[in-house]
Parts: structure tokens; C-alpha cells; sequence
């Protein structure tokens, strides 16, 4: 045992951080689990019974990166791949003239998905179709998180391109995990209605896209100046041995930062409870009341079984957060 103990440790040594995808499991889960507090009553009545469930399936857009290669795009935006940024069109069609369907892929496509999922969202409303409201509702959670993430704005999206491996899960994983559920304020206010959901998302990925020079630079400045043995640290996760950021060099970035990772995901937030009372108010503001029990079929649940199953033994199909 002891070997087998010494052996993981030296493995682990020369790998990177453990990675991890957006804001991480734990963040989702808690960005959707918020959100619900920001809905007015006649939202509430659907969504804080099935708040357990918008938190389990918040991290479902990253399972399906196992089994479906078109999914990954969804999630990001190489906003340095594009100058000037206001010559982006908002609409997808206009952006496939410009610059092709093959390249919007290739450098993400998070905003106009967002407007997608918006349109799929506010259908269900209309049809009172409670399965795919909460389904879509979950999902869309992640992917406005997502562009919330300065990394995911940037095709030095893990440091990959700057000495920096594992900076990605660092700022969006790391950080909550350790210092969310004490210091972070969650007292956000109420949702808002949005005139324009895709003015919004291209605001949030830009702000984003202004944040990554900070993310990587006070890394970097941080990492120049700190003890490189006080740098990581070997802890225990689902009963495996991982070597992840220390707590004292987390909390000295968290610090250098001024509050930025509490910000994105407070926006984060506020911006999915807004788009789920947007999606909500564009259907006619439908009685949530008279919806029938949660129909979810066999069929669902096998799709998420299968899920489940190749993001435990499968690989990210496409751009992985590591590399």
C-alpha cells in the first residue's frame, strides 16, 4: 500500500493540477442554486421545487463534451482571434458570411449558443412543457456561467501558450471551492427582464475578454515571487490523491485578484436568473401552476445514464480545458 501510495504521489508530481471544466462542478451547481432566489413568486413555484435538480444537471453541457464533438465550441470564444471586437456580427448567419461555420467553430461559439438556448427556452414556456423547461433551463445556466469566465474568453484558454498549465481550473475551480461559502456575497436582488438577451451575452464575453490579461499576468507575478515548494499541495478527492493550488498561494492570487472571481460569478447569477425570467416573459408569462407532474420518460433517463457513462470513461471530444 505504501508503494502503491508513493508511486500515485510521483505520478501526480509530474502531471499538472487536476483540471477542471468552466467553473467547475461545484460552481454550476451553485451559480444555477442561486439564480432560483433571484425568480418572482410565479417562477418560484416551478423552480424551488426542482432546485435540486437545476443544480445536478448545471454540469450536464460539460458531460456531453464526452460524447458529442460539436458541444465543446458551445462553451468558449477566442475573443483575440477577432479585431475589432464590434465588427463581430450578433447574428449567426451574418457571422458564417463573414468568416465561415468550419472557423466559428474552431474558436468557439458561446454567444450565438446562448441566443439558441434562449429560443428553445422560451418555446417550452409557450408549451408549457415542463421537462424541457427545467432541462434547458439547467443547461443554459452553464453556458451564460461559462462566458462569464475570462479563460474561456481567450485562446490561452488553460496558459498553455504562456508556461501557466492549470490556470484554467486555478481561477474558476480552485478559487470558489476554497473561498466562496465564506467570504463571497450572494445577496444579489431580484431578476431583471433583458430587451436584449444577445446584447447582453456579447457585453459579458467582451468584459471577459478585457479580464484574461489580468487572470494570466497576476498568475504569472504571483508565481515569480512565491516559494515553488509552498506553491502546490497533495490532498484527497473522491479517494484518490491529487496535488492541487495551496490554499496559501490560492488565497494570495484571490487576494491579488480584488474580488474579480466573486464578481464573474455574481454576474454570472444574476445574468441566468435574468434570462430564465426573460425566456419566461417572451412566452406570455404562462401559469406555472397548471403544469403536469414532472413527465421525465425512461428515455431521459437512459440518455443520462449513458451520459454519465462516457464522462467516466470517455474523453473530451475536441478542445480540453487542459491543454
Amino acid at each position: 500500500m505504501r508503494r502503491l501510495i508513493c508511486g500515485a504521489m510521483a505520478l501526480l508530481m509530474l502531471s499538472s493540477p487536476l483540471p477542471a471544466m468552466a467553473w467547475g462542478f461545484y460552481g454550476h451547481r451553485l451559480i444555477n442554486r442561486m439564480a432560483v432566489f433571484l425568480l418572482p413568486p410565479e417562477m418560484m413555484i416551478l423552480y424551488k421545487p426542482q432546485q435540486g435538480f437545476l443544480m445536478e444537471h448545471a454540469v450536464d453541457p460539460d458531460k456531453r463534451r464526452y460524447i458529442v464533438k460539436e458541444e465543446g465550441p458551445r462553451h468558449y470564444m477566442d475573443m483575440d482571434h477577432y479585431q475589432p471586437w464590434d465588427s463581430i456580427p450578433a447574428s449567426w448567419s451574418k457571422a458564417i458570411e463573414k468568416y465561415g461555420e468550419d472557423s466559428l467553430y474552431k474558436h468557439g461559439i458561446a454567444p450565438w449558443w446562448i441566443q439558441i438556448m434562449m429560443g428553445r427556452l422560451t418555446r417550452a414556456f409557450e408549451k408549457k412543457d415542463k421537462a424541457a423547461i427545467l432541462k434547458l433551463s439547467a443547461d443554459l445556466g452553464h453556458y451564460i456561467a461559462d462566458i462569464h469566465v475570462p479563460l474561456h474568453a481567450s485562446s490561452n484558454h488553460n496558459g498553455q501558450h504562456t508556461g501557466q498549465n492549470g490556470i484554467h481550473g486555478f481561477w474558476e475551480s480552485r478559487i470558489p471551492e476554497l473561498f466562496a461559502e465564506e467570504e463571497f456575497d450572494f445577496f444579489i436582488g431580484k431578476a431583471n427582464y433583458l430587451p436584449s438577451v444577445s446584447a447582453m451575452a456579447w457585453r459579458v464575453i467582451r468584459e471577459s475578454a478585457k479580464a484574461a490579461d489580468t487572470v494570466l499576468s497576476e498568475e504569472k507575478r504571483l508565481n515569480g515571487m512565491f516559494a515553488q515548494d509552498g506553491k502546490y499541495a497533495f490532498e484527497e478527492r473522491n479517494g484518490l490523491l491529487v496535488r492541487q493550488y495551496s490554499s496559501a498561494y490560492s488565497k494570495i492570487y484571490h487576494r491579488q485578484l480584488r474580488g474579480m472571481v466573486e464578481r464573474r460569478m455574481r454576474a454570472s447569477i444574476q445574468m441566468v436568473a435574468n434570462c430564465w425570467y426573460t425566456a419566461w416573459v417572451n412566452a406570455g408569462q404562462p401559469d406555472l401552476r397548471s403544469l403536469a407532474p414532472l413527465p421525465f420518460t425512461p428515455a431521459d433517463e437512459r440518455e443520462w445514464e449513458n451520459m454519465n457513462q462516457q464522462w467516466k470513461e470517455g474523453a473530451v471530444k475536441g478542445r480540453s480545458c487542459t491543454n
